[in-house]
Formats: structure tokens, C-alpha cells, sequence
């Protein structure tokens, strides 16, 4: 297992988020399609010690095109998208890509969205990248474990979960139940805290969280043998998203000290 961190917490230009992100300690991190684009990009990064662990694919995808949609030439243009995201998150030396259900709950638009992560795992494979489904509150996989159901019946090898624990909180599920039913379908994991109502994604312990279940998911993580990534992902809209991934690095290294390095 190793730390990173998802970069949109943060919302001044692109250099000086990088340059952020290592004053945070962060080595690794989560990136949106569009980030990163350039050679002069890529090298500040590089300069700031930050290595790329996922891209999140559904950010950013062209309007009224999705992978669940019913029609092809919007599905198309969606699979496309993902393609290029998992292209450039390999040219970056990242491992995952993941993706957001669609809200269309509609057995016609499941089965469309089960055809395209078949075919986009199948792609992202070519590239060395882990196609992910991260489950989602609100939309047509609101659970892990409708998730989880849902990519076992697809069946590929190349589809994990990305299990966002704030997410588990809101749905009512146990993370270390959730981590155990997973095993080796888990592939990336998301750290964030609410109320239990709302998606606030607050720094982790000002919500419901506590420091019990997160050392209670760090050892079902382990017992699992799970060795990707951790990665914190906090809102923009914090009073003051900088300090709140200070006070939640230190935490998650706190709780998870046993099996994270120090940074």
C-alpha cells in the first residue's frame, strides 16, 4: 500500500498545485484527464519528486456522450475518451483509471454501460492500466456491493472496484466487510469523511469517521494482500483544503503506520 492523493482538493494553477502537493509530503497522485498535458508540465512534476497513480476517466467527458448511453455514437465518442484517458495515464507511468456510474438505473442502460467497461478494460489492458468502477451514492450503482455484483458479471479480468469509503459511510456499509467481499477485485481505494447524508468529502475524523475504522480498513486491506493505492480525496469547497490534507495525511499515516511508508 502507498499514499496519494487526488489534486482537485486544491484549485490554484497547475504548478503551484504540484508544488503544494510536495510541501504536503504527497509523492503520489491522483490526476484529472486534462492535467499534465505538456512535456513542461510533465517535467514540473517530475522536478516536485510527484509520480501519477490514476486518472479519474469520467471527469471532463464531452457533453451528452456516456458510457451508459443508449445511443452508439455517444457511447463511442465516451469510450473514446476513457481510451485516451488510459493512454495518457500510462504515458504518465500511472497503474488505474476509474470511472462513475451514470444515474440511468434502466436494465437497457446498465447493459450498455456493462458492454463499454468490457470493451474499456479490455483496451486500458493493452495499455498496462486497471479500469476501475467506483461506487457511487445517487447514481445506478449507489453500493459497493451493487458494484461489486455488477463487475463480477461482466467478468473481465482487467475491472475493479475503487472503494471510496465516505461513499460506503452513506450507503451504510461496513469497509471491512466491503474490502473482504472484494479480495482481489479491489483495486484502488479513495479516503474522505461526510455526515452520512451528503457527499461533503470533509477531512477525514470532522465527519463519522473514526480513527477505529480506519485502522480497522488498513488491516482488511492487508489481510487482503491489497498493495495499491491509498488516496485522500477532499473537497475544493473546504474552508481550507491545504490544511485539511495536512491534518488527513497525518492521520491516515497515524492509522495506518504499519503498513504504509512515511510518506
Amino acid at each position: 500500500m502507498y499514499l496519494s492523493c487526488c489534486v482537485w482538493a486544491l484549485t490554484a494553477p497547475e504548478e503551484n498545485v504540484m508544488s503544494d502537493m510536495q510541501s504536503l509530503g504527497f509523492q503520489w497522485i491522483d490526476i484529472r484527464p486534462q492535467m499534465l498535458a505538456t512535456p513542461a508540465a510533465q517535467a514540473r512534476a517530475r522536478a516536485h519528486a510527484l509520480k501519477v497513480s490514476s486518472v479519474s476517466a469520467s471527469w471532463g467527458m464531452p457533453e451528452n456522450t456516456a458510457l451508459d448511453s443508449l445511443e452508439t455514437a455517444a457511447r463511442n465518442t465516451a469510450l473514446a475518451y476513457v481510451d485516451q484517458a488510459a493512454a495518457h495515464c500510462a504515458a504518465l507511468g500511472g497503474t488505474a483509471i476509474y470511472v462513475v456510474p451514470g444515474v440511468d438505473d434502466s436494465e437497457a442502460a446498465l447493459a450498455c454501460f456493462a458492454d463499454s467497461l468490457a470493451t474499456a478494460a479490455q483496451k486500458a489492458a493493452t495499455n498496462g492500466i486497471k479500469l476501475c468502477v467506483e461506487h457511487f451514492p445517487g447514481t445506478a450503482l449507489p453500493s459497493a456491493a451493487a458494484t461489486l455484483d455488477f463487475i463480477r458479471a461482466i467478468g473481465h479480468p482487467n475491472l475493479g472496484l475503487l472503494f471510496d469509503i465516505g461513499h460506503a459511510q452513506i450507503s451504510g456499509e461496513d469497509p471491512v466487510s466491503v474490502i473482504r467481499q472484494a479480495g482481489q477485485r479491489l483495486a484502488y481505494v479513495h479516503l474522505d469523511d461526510n455526515d452520512r447524508q451528503g457527499d461533503q468529502h470533509w477531512a477525514l475524523l470532522d465527519g463519522v469517521l473514526t480513527a477505529e475504522t480506519l485502522q480497522d480498513t488498513f488491516r482488511a486491506l492487508a489481510d487482503i494482500g491489497y498493495s495499491g493505492p491509498i488516496s485522500i480525496e477532499l473537497s475544493p469547497q473546504l474552508n481550507d483544503p491545504f490544511h485539511a490534507l495536512q491534518r488527513s495525511r497525518q492521520i491516515v499515516l497515524n492509522c495506518g503506520a504499519e503498513y504504509l511508508p512515511e510518506s
